[in-house]
């Protein structure tokens, strides 16, 4: 509150210089100190503007303007003299990253997953940017002026900017476009690892080359120079490569790699600073640089360990009291609480000398001794948690222990599994890979369950493989060994299909062979005669009727045919018989 009032009270131009000297420093709980480099002492603290961790701080060619970003999604634009904010704004739907000025100061580049050029004036989105799996690290801008000065410059159609990744080998180049449409990257650089500290030179002539200093994770700089020109499909590597290592005569004869922590260029754009050694006790040195050489290792004698005084007293290592009420976390399996000791009493107190006869412990006595027993912690689904399975799996991977991998990698749960591959770190899907391969060329029972693995591994991260310049001859084994397997799954299948036929063919012969025989006699047969016993009524009827009539007309025999046939058709029922059968009949 001291400062900002001093400063009202002096000109414009005490302002300004008096603005110089201050340092932005963004702190995790969300609030911003503004220290003075001069005085060594906080100048003025800005609060209320972000709820989470600051990720980055970016001053205005305007010195009292000041913007940040946040990971509650905000950007915060602040007005360092009054100690308040001036516009506050969401910049994307995940955590924003990281804050870059346009060099006339009317543009604004911010990043999370996506990069989005703002318009500082209307607080709108000027352009998208797409290409990052992962939350971008770096942004700044390569160019001042367009390679195109043919045409007006609005201050920001032509430019180019670079932006870098967390776990991204690849840094990339965007051209800012007059049209809205979508593109790529137009180049990028690769490097041997995740870039911690990129420095550049500003191109401010057409032909003049654009110089970049990118420090790794593994200690190594790497220097580009190009000329930005266009599109470039192929990754673009170091013209140089600058180690720095210890000599190697002391004590001990191997030299050591000693870490590069940062390196910028100085003014004269030829020479560098490099800052190497330990975090703690950084060396910053200003090294003049021949760039013909690809390979440069600088050998450089420091000192390797802290000398940190500490006094003896507090060396000692006191045991607390502790209640039988208290529960004690150890770290590792979440929820896990062991059984607390109280401490003993003077008499019980055991000795650590050993008496005469007895064998001292083993090593490996004693690490079973403290082992933790996984099998009685219990969770509240009765399943092994994901967030356990993901640290598991990463700690397998880094120390190859194949107990560890059989326990993982053997899960048979689909859900378990694409929750495990999508909360591992990026950095542990390549291992992961390559212990997949393995297990592929083995047991087939095995290449079954690994099958589940690989699925969710390039479904979830297939964006953070195509990033990698080396994609081709890390998958390379996987790719041959999928196709073998994929060659003989046509004569497998036909194979398989004669095989069915077989088996369902001996089985259906089988089942009828077991069936038992079936007794053929009837238990109880019907018959129906009505039409037969018809007929041989009418028959007995008949002759009775002709007798009779025989007995009683024996004196009319002489009488004429033509009564006899009546008489004859009435009995028997046949009216259309010739007279031959009729003669045949009598």
């Amino acid at each position: 509150q001291d400062g900002p009032q001093r400063k009202k009270r002096k000109s414009e131009v005490g302002e300004v210089d008096k603005q110089l000297d201050i340092l932005a420093v963004g702190t995790a709980v969300g609030s911003i100190l503004l220290y003075s480099a001069v005085k060594g002492e906080l100048q003025s603290k800005l609060d209320g503007g972000h709820d989470s961790r600051v990720n980055c701080v970016r001053w205005h060619q305007d010195s009292s303007c000041l913007f940040s970003c946040s990971d509650d999604k905000h950007i915060v634009e602040w007005n360092t003299q009054t100690c308040k904010v001036k516009c506050k704004w969401k910049g994307d739907n995940s955590s924003v990253t990281c804050l870059c000025i346009s060099p006339d100061g009317k543009m604004l580049l911010s990043a999370g997953r996506t990069i989005k050029l703002w318009d500082l004036e209307t607080k709108e989105v000027y352009r998208h940017f797409t290409g990052h799996a992962t939350s971008v690290s770096s942004l700044m801008f390569t160019t001042v002026k367009p390679v195109n000065e043919s045409k007006p410059f609005d201050g920001i159609t032509g430019l180019y900017f670079l932006s870098g990744a967390i776990h991204d080998r690849l840094l990339s180049v965007w051209y800012i476009r007059s049209d809205r449409k979508e593109k790529n990257a137009v180049m990028s650089f690769t490097v041997t690892d995740e870039p911690i500290f990129v420095d550049l030179t500003v191109s401010e002539v057409k032909e003049e080359p654009v110089k970049l200093a990118v420090v790794c994770r593994d200690g190594q700089l790497h220097l580009f120079e190009h000329i930005l020109n266009g599109y470039c499909k192929k990754p673009l590597t170091s013209n140089c490569t600058i180690q720095i290592a210890t000599s190697g005569n002391d004590e001990d004869s191997t030299p050591k790699p000693v870490p590069i922590l940062a390196a910028a260029f100085c003014t004269d754009k030829q020479s560098l600073l490099l800052v190497y050694g330990n975090t703690l006790q950084p060396i910053i040195e200003k090294v003049s640089l021949n760039t013909s050489e690809s390979h440069i290792c600088l050998v450089r004698d420091i000192q390797k360990v802290l000398s940190l005084r500490t006094d003896a007293a507090l060396t000692k290592v006191k045991t607390p009291v502790v209640n039988s009420d208290t529960k004690v976390l150890v770290p590792g399996i979440p929820g896990h609480s062991t059984a607390v000791r109280n401490p003993a009493s003077g008499k019980e107190k055991k000795k650590n000398k050993r008496k005469p006869g007895e064998t001292e412990e083993s090593i490996e006595e004693r690490l079973e001794a403290l082992d933790i027993d996984v099998s009685k912690v219990k969770t509240p689904g009765g399943l092994a948690q994901t967030d356990s399975f993901a640290v598991l799996l990463v700690q397998g991977l880094e120390s190859n222990d194949a107990e560890i991998l059989n326990k993982v990698l053997n899960t048979r749960k689909e859900n378990i599994v694409k929750n495990t591959v999508a909360r591992m770190p990026i950095h542990a899907v390549i291992p992961l890979l390559h212990e997949l391969t393995k297990r592929l060329q083995g047991n087939p029972y095995s290449a079954s369950l690994m099958v589940r693995w690989l699925k969710s591994v390039f479904t979830l991260h297939a964006s953070y493989l195509s990033t990698l310049p080396d994609l081709i001859p890390q998958l390379g084994m996987l790719y041959q060994l999928m196709e073998s397997r994929v060659k003989t799954l046509q004569k497998l299948s036909r194979l398989h299909g004669r095989l069915f036929i077989l088996v369902t063919q001996v089985a259906a012969s089988q089942t009828v062979q077991d069936i038992p025989e079936v007794n053929q006699t009837a238990k109880l047969v019907y018959e129906d005669d009505s039409s037969e016993e018809e007929g041989s009524d009418d028959e007995m009827i008949a002759d009775k009727d002709s007798d009779e009539n025989w007995d009683e007309d024996e004196e009319k025999e002489l009488q004429s045919d033509e009564q006899d046939m009546t008489v004859e058709k009435e009995i028997n029922g046949d009216s259309d018989l010739e007279p031959e059968n009729e003669s045949e009949e009598e």
